[in-house]
């Protein structure tokens, strides 16, 4: 599996939690972070969009990270992530940037996916979808990490 993500995650303690799930994680989790793109907010978009497809593995299974994408429970999407790494390719999740994805990424993905309705910065949800990951894989393979039930 691969993380690609436009920024570069700065803070000590950020990437710490990053690597806290991501050692965890079999498959194992490569994060690729790509440069902020520079000039107006369209044409950030379209390099941003060229690098981010550029990064992508030849056969990718692209899940984009999209306000407009599907909102799913930790249990349905341990489903669908289980499905996405049976199909033997390489499952890509993408952050973009603070301007959004180019049209050209939502076209390329084959899934989208929505962290909710609220706005995250960049960092915390690239934090929350590792976690995510890290948690869907743990209700896959029966880990206790998961608790299901409400008190």
């Amino acid at each position: 599996m691969r993380l690609i993500a436009i920024g570069r995650m700065k803070d000590a303690h950020e990437r710490a939690l990053i690597e806290r799930y991501c050692k965890r994680l079999d498959p194992s989790l490569t994060i690729t972070e790509l440069p902020d793109g520079r000039g107006a907010p369209v044409e950030i978009k379209r390099r941003e969009a060229s690098a981010l497809l550029g990064a992508l593995p030849d056969r990718a299974l692209v899940v984009a990270l999209d306000l407009g994408g599907k909102v799913l429970t930790s249990e349905a999407f341990s489903t669908r992530l289980s499905g996405w790494l049976e199909t033997g390719r390489t499952v890509c999740f993408l952050i973009g940037g603070a301007e959004g994805f180019d049209a050209s990424v939502i076209e390329r993905a084959d899934a989208t996916l929505s962290l909710g309705s609220l706005t995250w910065p960049h960092m915390l949800a690239r934090i929350m979808l590792v976690e995510q990951i890290y948690r869907a894989r743990a209700i896959a393979c029966g880990h206790p990490y998961h608790r299901s039930g409400r008190p």
